[in-house]
């Protein structure tokens, strides 16, 4: 149980490390954020509210061993100072757990560092970037966390739906493979209902 809570929160943290010591011995290196787009004009207010996450690519990801991974959605509630309160909420053990963070705005628009990072022992940094959003549909967004020296990062996919049509995942998986990333680090979680509707 504590080891299958431990993997929530690491995966919430923005990466998936596997149970396997040695299965992220070889992970693929994070790019520099210089090669990672920023959505351009970014609106804070527009990108509030919640979203599905449809997609999701990573270093620390393997089709094998996560690809019965559930569908789990993030709300994103916009503070005064322009950070965010930002609650995931998944099926897990058959409960439906929340796991709250705040996003802190860095000196670019879209992009923000993680706030009170020291409660996550062994966090170094964690940045999230918006990489494009229509704010009604779709949008990518993308995070590195250094954790204990070792460099994580996931690109995330959200739905304002469950749904998107075939050309955005396959604009989400091209994107994912210029980072470096190949097919086996690309999952599209299970369909549920259960807690994310909420």
């Amino acid at each position: 149980m504590a080891l299958g809570l431990l993997w929530l929160s690491l995966a919430l943290l923005g990466f998936l490390q596997t149970q396997a010591q040695d299965s992220t011995q070889n992970l693929i290196p994070a790019p520099p954020l210089d090669r990672v787009p920023l959505q351009p004009d970014f609106q804070n207010e527009l990108f509030q509210g919640k979203w599905y996450i449809v997609g999701l690519a990573g270093n620390a990801f393997n089709k094998e061993e996560h690809s019965q991974l559930k569908m789990y959605a993030t709300t994103y509630e916009l503070n005064e100072e322009n950070s965010y309160n930002v609650t995931s909420i998944l099926a897990w053990n058959e409960t439906c757990d929340h796991w709250l963070r705040i996003f802190i705005p860095s000196s670019q628009p879209g992009e923000f560092t993680l706030g009170n990072i020291e409660r996550y022992i062994g966090t170094q940094s964690y940045t999230v970037r918006v990489v494009a959003t229509d704010y009604n549909q779709v949008a990518t967004v993308f995070f590195k966390t250094v954790y204990k020296n070792r460099e994580f990062f996931k690109i995330t996919l959200y739905g304002r739906t469950k749904e998107l049509t075939h050309e955005l995942k396959e604009n989400f998986i091209s994107f994912a493979k210029a980072l470096g990333l190949t097919d086996e680090h690309i999952i599209f979680p299970i369909h549920i209902d259960q807690c994310i509707d909420e």
